[in-house]
């Protein structure tokens, strides 16, 4: 058991090493803008920018929104997977992992090439253009997200709804006289809490750091722009990226705080 013990510690050191001293480097490298001395002047400069509090409230505002669509699209749709087609849950999973199979490089080249001019069937306009406006733009952005997010926001609704009687739960709500709303609002939100905000989580994480999409329609988000200064300067993305490492930590503990008294909610619904 001492061997075991040791061994298990041997390895967890290892993989703690390898995750803390890149940061570590990271973190004395930003301090390092000034010769010879450790100061905050790669974190003063990163942050006073003007265009850095432009493209993060712009990526958190679209973080947001895609949270937003991905829960409209995808609980809904497992829920009544779970309950009345549980057959097509392996096409619905294979669905939901297209996205690592398709590039990014390639769904935003296919949105411009389709969305970039009007959408005619027959001679009858279905569509206008949606690359004409910020807000169009904004919209193709969000649904490039969306199914950039799928895998994971999927995953983790699913695996909230297996962890609960999701048969049983509508059949008791039904019988109270509940629609299928009501049923979705107050009693499967509910205990889909903890598995909602880490897919909320995640996608938050995924939406911050995107590049791909975002740089070839041209919106000003925060992956673009760190891209841009890494590209012409050498300590501030130093500095900015220890800094969405702090921020992203300071989520997972706020999600902790949140959930931590929810956590018996699912388990006393069996």
């Amino acid at each position: 058991m001492r061997r075991i013990n040791w061994f298990a510690w041997l390895w967890f050191t290892l993989g703690a090493l390898y995750f803390v001293l890149p940061l570590w480097g990271t973190l004395i490298f930003s301090l390092q803008k000034r010769r010879g001395v450790l100061s905050l002047d790669a974190y003063s400069a990163a942050l006073g920018d003007p265009r850095f509090v432009e493209t993060f409230v712009f990526s958190n505002f679209m973080a947001i929104c895609t949270i937003l669509a991905s829960l409209l699209l995808i609980v809904p749709t497992a829920y009544w997977v779970h309950l009345h087609l549980p057959r097509w849950r392996p096409v619905v999973e294979f669905v939901s992992l297209l996205p690592f199979v398709i590039p990014a490089i390639v769904l935003v080249f296919g949105f411009i090439k389709l969305y970039s001019k009007p959408i005619v069937l027959l001679g009858i306009p279905l569509f206008p253009s949606l690359t004409t406006s910020n807000l169009s733009t904004n919209l193709l952005l969000i649904a490039g997200y969306t199914v950039l997010s799928l895998p994971y926001m999927y995953r983790a609704v699913d695996n909230g709804l297996r962890a609960m009687d999701v048969g049983t739960l509508t059949e008791a709500a039904q019988s109270l006289g509940a629609g299928w709303w009501t049923i979705l609002w107050r009693v499967i939100l509910p205990n889909l809490r903890t598995a909602l905000l880490s897919g909320a989580l995640l996608t938050f994480a995924i939406v911050v750091g995107e590049l791909t999409i975002a740089t070839f329609l041209a919106r000003p988000a925060f992956g673009p722009y760190l891209a841009l200064l890494g590209n012409h300067r050498a300590y501030e993305p130093a500095a900015l990226a220890i800094v969405s490492f702090l921020l992203t930590w300071v989520a997972m503990g706020l999600i902790d705080r949140v959930t931590r008294g929810t956590r018996d909610v699912v388990a006393g619904s069996h």
